[in-house]
């Protein structure tokens, strides 16, 4: 076995460990899959806790999603990561979870793409809701690839989240970043609302990337704050609609 597999496969087993002891997935949820090759992936099977996994209990697969080598049976979610593979040359690493608040946003059907975070604008950007596409079916896949270009992570729609990156670990800090992040962002709508970058702020911060160690690949540009329509203060509201009564009242009565 090549020394780059046997790093790969110990990754693997690591991240699956790690994802199960956060809690971003339950029973045998989730999937991660890494690079060869051109035309190799190495894959977690189906039917196995990502928190029990052996390494030899990963699978290889080809670029179509058909098993080459392997103990177990393929994940029946591959073609997404496949279609992530294909379409973007550049990463080696894919992991997809059921983290609970980032899941729970993509369940409500809210995507986490707006200028809340610094750290969030430099590493990822924002991180769209993808449409439903049913588990295990080209459907799935096909929800995701209008976004794979531009983005690093995705929602998935009454689903849960995939991040890929660079390398193994790379997609699994994406994933980390979306959970911290739609924790945050629960948070601050439990306090009031947050409140969100201008977009002077989010172009100084793309602009950042490179001095942070970020992929200094184009990535799509949040929410600023310019692009949301001003939310009236409530109790202005409510004057308001208070004062339209008495003027209504007087009109009335002469």
């Amino acid at each position: 076995m090549p020394s780059n597999e046997t790093e790969l496969r110990r990754q693997i087993v690591e991240i699956g460990r790690l994802m199960y002891q956060k809690g971003w997935i339950a029973a045998n949820d989730g999937n991660i899959t890494a690079r060869l090759g051109s035309d190799r992936i190495l894959s977690t099977p189906t039917a196995i806790s990502k928190g029990m996994m052996r390494e030899d209990d990963l699978i290889v697969c080809d670029m179509d999603g058909r098993k080459v080598s392997g103990p177990r049976e393929c994940t029946t979610e591959i073609l997404m990561h496949t279609a992530i593979y294909a379409m973007r040359p550049d990463v080696h690493g894919v992991v997809h979870a059921h983290p609970p608040v980032s899941t729970g946003f993509a369940v409500a059907g809210r995507p986490l793409d707006r200028a809340l975070l610094p750290e969030v604008v430099i590493y990822l950007g924002s991180v769209p809701l993808a449409g439903y596409g049913l588990p295990g079916t080209p459907e799935l896949s096909e929800s995701l690839k209008p976004f794979i270009p531009s983005y690093d992570a995705l929602l998935m729609a009454n689903h849960g989240v995939v991040a890929y990156g660079a390398g193994l670990m790379r997609a699994f800090f994406n994933m980390e970043v979306v959970e911290h992040f739609a924790r945050i962002t629960l948070v601050a709508e439990l306090l009031g609302g947050p409140r969100v970058l201008p977009r002077d702020e989010v172009r100084r911060l793309a602009v950042a990337r490179e001095r942070y160690g970020a992929a200094s690949r184009p990535q799509a540009e949040p929410v600023a704050a310019e692009d949301l329509e001003p939310v009236r203060d409530s109790a202005q509201v409510r004057r308001e609609e208070i004062a339209a009564i008495v003027d209504e009242l007087l009109r009335v009565r002469g």
